[in-house]
């Protein structure tokens, strides 16, 4: 279970009181910029056993930038982290060959296969939860955001996915850091 797009107040925070109802463990990937404006909410993600990813510093689209601005962000974005990771996620899922290839080596590049949608307004809470469970597979990597975009379908969506999930057997962990 993956979140992008925090740490952010009172989002970020639901998403922790709800993991921790399931015993669940995720990994966010951060904004640098909203690690810089809100230390106290990624310390509780860090203080609760999650792991973290770096997600640029300021979402930069990776289609749309050169390559030089692309990796700063990214190098800034590690900064602010303050911390050893291994874990890239590019926002939107996108970058250019150029970028990736030169990601420091130590880097991984983490996508998802399930997709929850929470950040569309044209998608209904209880579509999203619907199509979250029906592609979920065991090992799967489910992609939800902590950000006031997605806040009304991910809040709606997140407890209910984790009870019936729970209810199955399943387990949620955090992907392996450095």
């Amino acid at each position: 279970m993956t979140f992008d797009d925090g740490p952010i107040p009172d989002i970020t925070e639901f998403v922790l009181d709800t993991l921790k109802q399931y015993n669940a463990a995720a990994t966010f990937f951060c904004i640098g910029d909203n690690v810089r404006k809100y230390p106290d909410v990624f310390q509780q993600i860090l203080d609760q056993g999650h792991a973290v990813g770096n997600h640029t510093f300021n979402h930069m689209n990776g289609w749309k930038s050169d390559d030089e601005a692309y990796l700063s962000n990214i190098e800034l974005c590690e900064k602010q982290l303050n911390l050893d990771t291994n874990l890239f996620r590019p926002p939107y899922g996108r970058m250019k060959k150029s970028q990736s290839r030169q990601l420091p080596i130590n880097k991984e590049i983490i996508m998802w296969d399930v997709l929850s949608g929470d950040f569309s307004a044209d998608v209904k809470p209880e579509v999203c939860l619907e199509k979250t469970i029906k592609y979920t597979r065991p090992g799967s990597i489910i992609l939800f955001h902590d950000s006031l975009k997605a806040a009304a379908n991910m809040q709606y969506t997140l407890p209910r996915y984790l009870a019936h999930f729970s209810e199955m057997g399943y387990q949620f962990e955090a992907l392996p850091m450095l």
